[in-house]
C-alpha cells in the first residue's frame, strides 16, 4: 500500500514513522511562527501536506500520547477522519485541556495520523433487530469489571 503525500508548502515536513513498530506517522505544524494556546483555547494548525488516502481505508488522526498526557493538548474533535476522496490540506484541530499556556512551535509534531481500513455496509431498514443477552442496556450496564 502506498501513501501519496504532497507538499503544498515548502517548509510542510512529509509524514514519518520514527520507530519500526510505530502504528503513527507524526503530522508537523506548518506554521511562519509560534502559536501559545491559553488554558482552554482551540486553535485549528495547518500541515502543509495534502494526501491522496488508499480507497478503503481513511486517515484517522489522533492525539499524540506525550502532548495529552504530559501537556493535556489533544485533537479537539476526539478523533480528525480524512475521507479517501479528499485531497485538501490535512489540518489539525487542537485543545488545551490543561491548566497552563503551551507554545507550538514551527515544525513541531502535533498529531499522528494512521491509516485504517473502514468497513462501508449498505443501510438496511429493518422492523426487528437480533436478540442479545445485553439487548438495549446502556452506559455500565455490563458492571465495573
Amino acid at each position: 500500500m502506498i501513501l501519496k503525500v504532497k507538499k503544498l508548502k515548502e517548509e510542510a515536513v512529509l509524514p514519518e514513522r520514527k520507530t519500526p513498530g510505530s502504528a503513527g506517522f507524526d503530522l508537523c505544524a506548518c506554521i511562519a511562527q509560534e502559536i501559545t494556546m491559553e488554558p482552554g483555547d482551540m486553535a485549528v494548525f495547518p500541515t502543509g501536506l495534502a494526501a491522496e488516502i488508499p480507497e478503503g481505508c481513511a486517515g484517522m488522526i489522533f492525539t499524540r500520547s506525550g502532548l495529552g498526557v504530559k501537556h493535556g493538548i489533544a485533537v479537539s474533535n476526539g478523533v480528525g477522519v480524512i475521507d479517501s476522496d479528499y485531497r485538501g490540506e490535512i489540518q489539525v484541530g487542537l485543545h488545551n485541556f490543561s491548566r497552563t499556556a503551551y507554545t507550538v512551535c514551527p515544525g513541531d509534531r502535533i498529531a499522528q495520523l494512521i491509516v485504517m481500513p473502514v468497513c462501508l455496509p449498505q443501510v438496511e431498514e429493518a422492523a426487528v433487530l437480533s436478540e442479545t443477552d445485553r439487548g438495549g442496556a446502556g452506559f455500565g450496564s455490563t458492571g465495573k469489571r
